[in-house]
């Protein structure tokens, strides 16, 4: 989470790569997935962002943050759209 809030994108993103090969708890590997989805969301990269939040709500399908962050974007791509 370092590297993502000091605006380093593409070391969180190895990171939470990492964390995502390491950890085996679909749990935990959700916030994995939501976080990666954050980086992508950060970088305007609106679609592999989405891909990555519903990985994470595959596997933990109450995730709020998950739910809001697919909302909002969904909005957004659709009030961005001539």
């Amino acid at each position: 989470m370092s590297a993502q809030s000091e605006g380093e994108y593409a070391e969180a993103l190895q990171n939470y790569y990492e964390a995502m090969r390491l950890e085996t708890d679909p749990y935990d590997r959700s916030y994995i997935l939501y976080n990666i989805g954050l980086v992508h969301t950060s970088n305007g990269e609106h679609t592999k962002a989405l891909e990555y939040y519903f990985q994470a709500l595959e596997r933990n399908p109450s995730l709020p943050q998950a739910l809001n962050n697919t909302a909002l974007i969904c909005h957004y791509v659709r009030l961005s759209v001539p």
